[in-house]
């Protein structure tokens, strides 16, 4: 089904099935991906240890996985998984999380853009839990907080709309849609199924 290099490596990409974000690129043997098959956690090949690792015995940051494609030539694989804190050793959410760049910048061809870039954020909080952060006192505090901060933002927003006043609804529609992201994180529902989901409704 797929093929394994000279050394009996093949290389995977690790992807967050909810927010889209490459986490890390490791490598696999044949053990290793029939581990992480049985297990539905990732295992990886050590090329400098020259051995098995289970990424998050050690640290408790395990990957939880959904599903392993390969491409069309059955030499690469991308395992999306659920990862339950960060992928990288340094801490971060992702490997990739410097830019050569250095700039944010949204298309202006892509009008919701900053919903992607909105959801990634969510995840790196979610799995980097900084202090101070907003995101991360939800996520400590729970579903509970977190549902009752969408049911007052709702409030607000019908409150706002009954007022007429266009700019407190602008800004309570944001303080909504932005508590929606945390809960579907939190619920490991990623936002493209949401929106599959008006897809197919709007094809009927």
């Amino acid at each position: 089904m797929v093929k394994f290099d000279e050394k009996g490596l093949i290389p995977a990409v690790v992807q967050d099935a909810s927010s889209k974000e490459v986490l890390t690129v490791a490598y696999m043997n044949e053990e290793s991906l029939q581990k992480t098959i049985e297990t539905k956690e990732t295992w990886f090949y050590s090329r400098s240890r020259q051995e098995l690792w289970h990424k998050g015995a050690t640290s408790g940051n395990t990957q939880q996985v959904v599903d392993i494609r390969y491409d069309c030539d059955q030499d690469a694989l991308v395992v999306l998984v659920h990862p339950a804190g960060p992928a990288c050793h340094k801490g971060s959410y992702s490997c990739f999380s410097d830019s050569l760049l250095q700039q944010e910048t949204f298309s202006t061809d892509d009008r919701f853009a900053i919903l992607n870039v909105l959801e990634a954020t969510i995840a790196k909080r979610e799995a980097e839990r900084p202090e101070g952060s907003y995101t991360t006192y939800l996520f400590e505090h729970g579903i509970d907080k977190m549902l009752k901060k969408v049911g007052e933002e709702a409030g607000e927003v019908i409150i706002a709309a009954k007022n007429r006043d266009p700019e407190e609804l602008r800004w309570e529609v944001a303080d909504l849609l932005f508590h929606l992201l945390v809960v579907l994180r939190e619920q490991k529902l990623p936002l493209d199924e949401v929106l599959k989901t008006l897809q197919e409704r709007h094809g009927k």
